[in-house]
């Protein structure tokens, strides 16, 4: 399974994380360093050909932001076949609004902290 990553990829990613959206900066100030639930998360982190915005290996979970771009039909059609594919590896895929982070964030929180006990359980 140690398939070489396609260097433009993991530069592309990196640069991702440079480049934060305001959203992105929030999550990642709750999930660094082990602050949520002690578990170790990245960002931007490459899961060949995609590139998720946060991954966490222990539980196997993957965090997607949504901006108003993915209402689209073909953003919905993309993301489905990126969340399928995803699953397929075995991982779990959630994702939250970007609204939602800024303005409801205690119950997006709350949300995760239930997907990851389930998780960590299993």
């Amino acid at each position: 399974m140690n398939k070489k990553i396609d260097p433009q990829l993991l530069t592309f990613a990196k640069s991702m994380r440079h480049t934060a959206t305001d959203v992105e900066h929030l999550m990642w100030q709750i999930l660094r360093a082990k602050r949520f639930m002690n578990l170790k998360f990245r960002r931007q982190h490459v899961i060949a050909p995609y590139i998720v915005d946060f991954y966490c290996h222990e539980i196997g979970l993957v965090i997607e932001l949504d901006g108003g771009q993915h209402g689209t039909d073909d953003a919905v059609e993309y993301d489905a076949e990126r969340t399928k594919f995803l699953e397929a590896l075995g991982l779990m895929v959630v994702r939250y609004w970007n609204h939602d982070v800024l303005s409801q964030t205690d119950v997006v929180l709350e949300d995760l902290w239930n997907v990851c006990s389930e998780l960590k359980v299993n």
